[in-house]
C-alpha cells in the first residue's frame, strides 16, 4: 500500500512538472525560493547593520568574510546545481534510482570537501584574510568573525546543496522551510549574542554558525523521512569515479560564476582598501543591497530550473521555450520596480548601515549605478542557467565566468586607474551591461538548435 501511495506521489510530481502551465509552474516553484533569498538577503543586511555599530573597520570585515563565505556557497553551488540538473532531467525520465545515487554522491562529497576547506583555512588565518582583501585595522574583527565560519564550513556547503537539489526535484517549498528557519534564527541571534551577551563580532559569527546548521539538520531531515523522491544514503553512494566527474562537470559553471564572485571581492577590498576603510564597507553594503534587489528576480530563476530540467529530460523542448520567456519577462518586470525604489531612496538606504559621511558619499554613488545596472542581470542569469539545466556544461561555464571575472576584474582594474574611487563604483555596472551583450547570441543558438517535442 505504502509503495503504491509513493508511485502516485511521484507519478503526480511528474505530471505537474510537464504538464501544468508553464507560467503557474515558475511561479509556485519561484516564490518560496524568492521569499526564501529575499529572507537570507534580508539577514545579510541585518547582520551589516548590526555589525556597523561597531565601527566602520568592523562594517569591512563584513565584506572580507563575506568572500570567504563565497568560496564555501561555490563548492555548494557547484555539488548542488551539478547533481541537480542531472537529477532534474533523470525525474524527467522518470529513473528515480539513479536520482537518488546522484543526490547521495553529491551530499558526502560535498560535506567531505567543506571539512578539508575548514581544516586549511584554520591552519593559514591571517594569510587568508590579508588574500580576501583585509587591511590591519579590519583584521581582528574579520579573524574573530571567521573563526566561527570556519567550524560551520562542511554545514554551510552541504546546506547550499540540499537546497538545490530540492529545488531541482521541484520541491522548493521543503527547501524554503529550512533556509528561511536558519535566516530568521539568524536575525534573532545576532542582536542576542552581539549586545545581550555583549560577544561584539564575534556574537555575529556564532550566530550565522549555529543558524546554518539548523538548516543544515532541517534540509538534511526532508530526504530522510520520505518527503522527497531522491533518497540520501551512505548505500547510494557512487561506486564509479566518472560519476562523480559528471556531477562536478555540470555544475562547474557554478563553482566559476561563485568562485570568481569571491575573487572579483578579494580584488574590489584591495582596490577599494587604497581609499581606506570606508571604501571598503561602503561597496560591501553596496552589495548587499544590489544582491536583496537582485534576489527578486534569481529566485524566479530558480524556479525556472526544475522547470527548464524536468521538461528538456522529457522532451518537451516548446515548454522550456516558453517557461524562459516567461521568467525573463517576470523577472525585469519585478526587479524594475525594486531597482527604481532603491535608485531614488539610495543615500536613506545606506544609512541604515553606517551613518558615516565617507561611506555614504561613496555608497550613494555606486548603489545608483549598481540600480541601471540591475536591468541587465536577468537575461544573462538565465541564458546561464538555461545551459547548465540542459547539460550544455561549456556555454554555462562560458557565460558564468563574465559578470564577475573576465569583464568584472580588468574592468575595475582599468576604471580604477584612470577614473580612481568612481572607476570602482562604475565596474559592476559595466561588467553587467557586457555581459547582456554576450549573452544574447548564446541563448539565441540554444533555442535555435531546440528539436521539435518528442511524444
Amino acid at each position: 500500500m505504502k509503495l503504491l501511495q509513493m508511485k502516485e506521489h511521484y507519478d503526480s510530481q511528474f505530471d505537474k512538472m510537464t504538464k501544468a502551465p508553464v507560467g503557474e509552474l515558475v511561479v509556485k516553484l519561484g516564490i518560496p525560493t524568492t521569499l526564501s533569498m529575499l529572507v537570507t538577503n534580508l539577514y545579510n543586511m541585518v547582520d551589516t547593520m548590526f555589525v556597523g555599530q561597531l565601527g566602520t573597520s568592523a562594517s569591512g570585515a563584513v565584506g572580507i568574510v563575506f568572500g570567504y563565505m563565497a568560496v564555501l556557497q561555490a563548492f555548494g553551488f557547484m555539488f548542488g546545481q551539478g547533481s541537480g540538473s542531472i537529477i532534474s532531467r533523470m525525474l524527467g525520465r522518470q529513473n528515480k534510482k539513479d536520482a537518488s545515487r546522484i543526490a547521495s554522491t553529491a551530499f558526502f562529497t560535498v560535506f567531505s570537501i567543506g571539512v578539508i576547506i575548514s581544516l586549511l583555512s584554520a591552519a593559514c588565518l591571517t594569510p587568508l584574510m590579508y588574500l580576501l582583501g583585509s587591511t590591519d585595522t579590519i583584521l581582528p574583527y574579520a579573524k574573530t568573525y571567521v573563526t566561527f565560519i570556519i567550524i560551520a564550513a562542511p554545514f554551510m556547503t552541504s546546506c547550499f546543496t540540499l537546497n538545490n537539489i530540492l529545488r531541482y526535484e521541484g520541491r522548493a517549498s521543503l527547501a524554503m522551510i529550512g533556509l528561511m528557519t536558519g535566516a530568521v534564527l539568524n536575525m534573532v541571534g545576532d542582536p542576542f549574542f552581539m549586545f545581550v551577551l555583549d560577544m561584539g563580532i564575534a556574537g555575529a559569527g556564532l550566530s550565522t554558525a549555529l543558524s546554518q546548521i539548523v538548516s543544515f539538520i532541517i534540509l538534511l531531515s526532508m530526504f530522510l523521512t520520505g518527503r522527497t523522491q531522491c533518497k540520501i544514503s551512505i548505500k547510494n553512494y557512487t561506486r564509479k569515479p566518472k560519476e562523480i566527474l559528471d556531477i562536478a562537470t555540470t555544475g562547474f559553471p557554478s563553482l566559476v560564476r561563485q568562485g570568481l564572485s569571491s575573487v572579483s571581492t578579494m580584488v574590489l577590498n584591495g582596490q577599494a582598501a587604497m581609499y581606506g576603510d570606508a571604501a571598503v564597507a561602503a561597496m560591501s553594503i553596496v552589495g548587499r543591497i544590489s544582491m536583496f534587489v537582485f534576489a527578486v528576480g534569481l529566485g524566479m530563476g530558480q524556479g525556472f530550473q526544475p522547470v527548464c530540467g524536468f521538461n528538456y529530460g522529457a522532451g518537451k523542448y516548446s515548454r522550456v521555450k516558453k517557461a524562459f520567456r516567461f521568467t525573463l519577462v517576470l523577472s525585469e518586470v519585478m526587479i524594475g520596480v525594486f531597482a527604481i525604489i532603491m535608485l531614488i531612496f539610495s543615500s536613506q538606504a545606506i544609512v541604515i548601515f553606517r551613518d558615516d559621511v565617507d561611506v555614504i558619499r561613496i555608497g550613494t554613488a555606486a548603489l545608483r549605478f549598481q540600480c541601471l545596472a540591475l536591468f541587465f542581470q536577468p537575461l544573462c542569469v538565465l541564458s546561464n542557467m538555461s545551459l547548465q539545466s540542459t547539460g550544455h556544461t561549456a556555454g554555462a561555464t562560458f557565460l558564468s565566468m563574465l559578470r564577475s571575472g573576465l569583464y568584472f576584474i580588468p574592468v575595475l582594474l582599468l576604471l580604477s586607474m584612470t577614473l580612481g574611487l568612481t572607476g570602482i563604483e562604475l565596474a559592476q555596472p559595466v561588467a553587467d551591461v557586457l555581459s547582456f551583450m554576450t549573452a544574447i547570441p548564446f541563448i539565441m543558438n540554444f533555442f535555435r538548435k531546440l528539436p521539435a517535442d518528442q511524444e
